[in-house]
């Protein structure tokens, strides 16, 4: 029984342990309920524009009667490519409406990265921002694609306002390469000829698969996780129950989320882009969240009360002089995800803002959330927090043995958010018998059924014969005042087998390697202080932030 689990005890207040999960049979019948509901609400805001819950519904309909009279059929999978613009959520729910499987793509990746992504989901159409169309140039002769709809940056910015931004866009910051696909159609057009197309409904169910989210290929090739419309909309009712602490705050007022992180990134789809949405929320889009000073600027316009992001984010941010003198009396609270939120940066964020930076976990094949910290006040700093109601987490030894509380061993879960398996993969491996999902990832659970995670099993550092986990060293060291960011990884050693190095980013450039030794031994045992140490201007990161231990790996060994 589910009300025997140790966490249970510590759920906030009105949390079950089980909830009904399948309100609704599709994302779709969820989406649809949404716009009637909040129809005169807005639901989306780009660069000071505002898109209503009935615009949603009506626009994506268009699309998706569009792409439907390109003869595309239910099952068919369509790639959509974009950073947070108007046209991703008109685009996404459109597909979904017209029974497409939405393959989920980085508009930032190489072009060998989108041929291995197109090709492996036989993607038959796509809908891309003109600046990364060059890309798709070079490849889409390998490709299933036939259909191809661009769209440039302000399409849905209005007349005047976005004829500047795409001029802007294209002509002064030289951001849109040249590029010919003579079949693509714009993005506007296939809204035009839709609105006098009428939509055939498809037929929906919990095991259709809705979204195809490939893992993020840092650890190698990236497979596509087969989320279903099942998973998504029970990940939605858990999630729903778990903001409620910060959701009933203000009964009537509209929520205000800020969405930074890309929604072609799986937390931001799934809790910015669905969860907030049914919930009514205005949600913010940021199209640049790199750009720290604009994104304050535009932090500035908003009386927001909810903010998702990842450690490097909120960190940024943290360190920006403007970001402390922002109104901050209508935020709740910020949830962290994507990658380990810092101690340092959650003590700095609640001291700067007065709210909570908590944590979640979860992975792009649990649709996400696996665990989160409780939004009540409750949370335990330097933990995942706790599972989400009818969600078993547990950990396992290699052998596929349940560790008991308080060992280290691989994170495992189980429940209606967890994928069914990669497409077109064997999944041999993926998951231990009973239907445990194997994350990958090393952590423990403590008394309270908080758990925490000590690091990516593939990042162990072996030195003499002991197991260091990078996140450990990484976090003592970011305590340092004149260090901003840091990464820790394994390297060759003669004498040890592995070596620690560690790569920092200054905050005070008077920082010195001795500086930084110094506060390792004072902190670290011995064989976890750095061998090894490089500063650096910056560290490689995906868009969406996580620090690409990786490619130091492959940096470091090809020198």
């Amino acid at each position: 029984m589910m009300k025997d689990f140790p966490w249970i005890k510590n759920y906030p207040e009105g949390i079950p342990p089980e909830i009904h999960l399948y309100d609704h049979h599709s994302l779709v019948e969820l989406f649809e309920k949404s716009c009637k509901k909040y129809r005169d609400r807005i639901a989306f805001e780009n660069m000071g524009v505002p898109l209503t819950f009935g615009q949603v519904d009506k626009l994506s309909e268009d699309f998706a009667a569009y792409l439907q009279s390109l003869g595309l059929q239910k099952g068919d999978r369509i790639a959509i490519q974009m950073p947070n613009v108007l046209q991703f959520p008109v685009a996404f729910f459109g597909a979904l409406r017209a029974g497409l499987i939405v393959v989920n793509t980085n508009p930032l990746y190489t072009p060998r990265e989108m041929e291995h992504q197109f090709k492996d989901s036989e993607a038959k159409a796509i809908v891309i921002v003109a600046n990364f169309a060059h890309s798709l140039e070079k490849i889409i002769a390998h490709t299933s694609i036939k259909h191809v709809i661009v769209t440039q940056l302000g399409d849905m910015l209005g007349g005047l306002k976005g004829t500047i931004v795409n001029f802007v866009v294209k002509h002064i910051k030289k951001m849109v390469p040249a590029y010919s696909l003579p079949m693509a159609v714009s993005f506007n057009d296939a809204l035009k000829k839709g609105a006098s197309l009428s939509l055939s409904k498809p037929t929906l169910t919990p095991n259709d698969t809705a979204v195809l989210q490939y893992t993020g290929g840092t650890t190698g090739i990236s497979k596509g996780a087969q989320l279903s419309h099942g998973n998504l909309v029970a990940h939605n009712s858990m999630v729903t129950f778990w903001f409620h602490p910060f959701l009933k705050q203000h009964p009537g007022i509209q929520e205000v989320i800020i969405t930074a992180i890309p929604m072609y990134h799986i937390f931001a789809l799934s809790v910015n882009g669905i969860l907030m949405f049914s919930e009514g929320a205005k949600s913010i889009l940021i199209t640049n969240p790199r750009d720290i000073p604009g994104f304050v600027k535009e932090l500035k316009k908003h009386k927001f009360s909810i903010i998702t992001g990842v450690n490097t984010l909120f960190n940024g941010l943290l360190n920006n002089p403007d970001f402390a003198k922002l109104d901050f009396s209508f935020l709740k609270g910020a949830v962290g995800g994507g990658m380990a939120v810092q101690d340092v940066v959650a003590r700095k964020w609640e001291q700067v803002t007065g709210k909570p930076l908590v944590e979640g976990y979860g992975l792009s094949e649990t649709s996400p959330v696996l665990c989160c910290n409780p939004l009540d006040g409750t949370h335990q700093m330097g933990t995942i927090g706790l599972p989400m109601p009818s969600t078993e987490v547990s950990i396992f030894d290699d052998d596929g043995n349940q560790l008991p509380q308080g060992e280290t061993g691989e994170i495992c879960a189980r429940g209606p958010q967890v994928m069914s398996g990669y497409w077109q993969k064997d999944n041999t491996g993926v998951f231990f018998p009973g239907g445990w999902f194997r994350t990958g990832d090393i952590g423990l659970m403590n008394e309270q059924g908080f758990f925490k995670i000590v690091d990516r099993k593939k990042d162990m550092i072996k030195v003499s014969g002991f197991n260091v986990f990078p996140s450990e060293i990484e976090n003592i060291l970011a305590e340092h005042p004149k260090i901003l960011e840091v990464a820790a990884i394994g390297v060759e050693d003669e004498k040890s087998g592995e070596a620690i190095k560690a790569f920092i980013v200054k905050r005070d450039q008077s920082l010195t390697v001795d500086e930084v030794k110094a506060f390792a031994r004072e902190n670290l045992t011995n064989y976890k202080v750095p061998k090894h140490y490089e500063f650096r201007a910056e560290l490689p990161k995906t868009n969406v932030g996580k620090i690409l231990r990786r490619s130091l790996k492959e940096e470091t060994a090809a020198a």
